[in-house]
């Protein structure tokens, strides 16, 4: 017994399917670019892990859980504009100077991280001895692009000399926080997110609250110099103290950045590991290089 296949469309593909084709994959890539380097990245994640969750319980027949996950997903998507708002600013504002192509430097050195802690390290002694505050935020795998938005785009050399004059008390930069990425400073006087846990806010000024809020949404390592002359490093939304020793700084930095580099460098190397266990399983040869709080 034959079965006869039902005919196929007549599916015409013309030079207009071609631009249209074109035309979307190049908006879906600025878009990516757009939002690199952002907290938007992890947030779209998350979206993804939703939408594969619903999919397995609307396969397995879960019917309570797709409901949660609809309700979930549902009440997302209402707050994406509100969520995403720093993002589509800059897209409109991108698309408005015709900024569309501008592409973000690649990521740091790991040789460079001992020469830009200890200009860090010696900066905040000596911003201490003279019981000046400041504010640094040194950047880890989430980007603060952001956050240097918020301030005054600097892309300048990172020095010592560099470091004091921008927190000099009568610098127009001072009030805000200094954005550290590898050897250079993006900006200065940027707007970081102040902690929202009560616990902080009876007995840390400013300063330190926005250490604490930037440490807690990312994972940035934060300097803070106080005007009393108190250092602190900021991590994981915990506060280090007692740092006024420029030896025994510089060690605490390199500890919060090595370990977040350390954690960065893990995630990588298990998604490295199961891609080799489905190529292997494939059949597939082919080769993969390999504080005191």
């Amino acid at each position: 017994m034959r079965f006869a296949l039902p005919p196929l469309p007549d599916v015409a593909f013309g030079v207009s399917d071609a631009i249209d084709i074109l035309a979307t994959a190049l908006l879906t890539y600025y878009l990516l670019i757009l939002v690199r380097g952002t907290r938007a990245v992890p947030i779209m994640l998350g979206l993804l892990v939703l939408a594969v969750l619903l999919t397995i319980a609307n396969f397995a027949h879960l019917l309570v859980l797709a409901t949660v996950l609809q309700f979930a997903l549902l009440g997302t998507a209402v707050s994406l504009p509100i969520v995403f708002q720093p993002e589509l600013r800059r897209l409109l504002e991108q698309l408005g100077r015709g900024g569309m192509l501008a592409r973000r430097d690649g990521a740091e050195d790991p040789a460079t991280l001992e020469e830009a802690i200890a200009i860090l390290a010696r900066a905040a002694v000596i911003l201490s001895h003279s019981r000046t505050g400041a504010l640094v935020a040194i950047e880890g795998a989430t980007g603060l692009r952001e956050f240097v938005e918020s301030g005054t785009r600097l892309d300048a050399r990172l020095s010592v000399e560099l470091l004091l004059s921008i927190f000099t008390p009568r610098s127009p930069l001072h009030d805000g926080a200094a954005v550290v990425r590898g050897t250079s400073i993006e900006a200065a006087g940027c707007f970081l997110p102040l902690s929202e846990n009560v616990l902080t806010e009876s007995h840390l000024g400013t300063r330190h609250r926005a250490a604490i809020g930037l440490s807690e949404q990312t994972d940035a390592v934060v300097l803070v110099v106080s005007e009393g002359g108190a250092i602190s490093v900021a991590r994981t939304g915990k506060l280090s103290r007692e740092l006024d020793d420029e030896g025994r700084l510089r060690n605490v930095l390199l500890a919060c950045c090595r370990a977040t580099r350390s954690r960065t460098q893990s995630k990588a190397n298990r998604r490295s590991r199961f891609g080799r266990r489905r190529l292997a399983a494939d059949g597939a040869s082919t080769e993969l290089a390999n504080p005191r709080a």
